[in-house]
């Protein structure tokens, strides 16, 4: 019988399968403990993370605001790097995207 956490790294698995980032249009992976959201921008054919973001040093506002300033300063820095488009990669989340 499978516990929560082998089903939850099968069910990974089964997504990064489907997902590869490429130079043209990498992944993007948001990851949310406890305490901190993170979110990072990866080539998969390279093997390098592009561009990343966390709220570690946000100290004020709610969970959504960081959330919401993690999100925006992604998205200068992806600018800055020339990204324009990205493939979601939403790791072991099953159905719908709450963070």
């Amino acid at each position: 019988m499978q516990n929560k956490t082998d089903k939850r790294i099968k069910l990974k698995k089964k997504i990064r399968a489907k997902i590869k980032g490429t130079a043209e249009r990498p992944r993007l992976t948001v990851f949310r403990s406890n305490k901190f959201i993170y979110a990072q921008v990866i080539n998969d054919a390279t093997g390098k993370t592009l561009a990343q973001a966390s709220d570690v040093k946000i100290t004020k506002g709610k969970k959504t605001e960081r959330a919401k300033e993690v999100g925006r300063i992604i998205g200068q820095v992806c600018l800055k790097e020339k990204i324009s488009k990205v493939v979601f990669d939403r790791n072991a989340r099953a159905t719908g995207l709450k963070f």
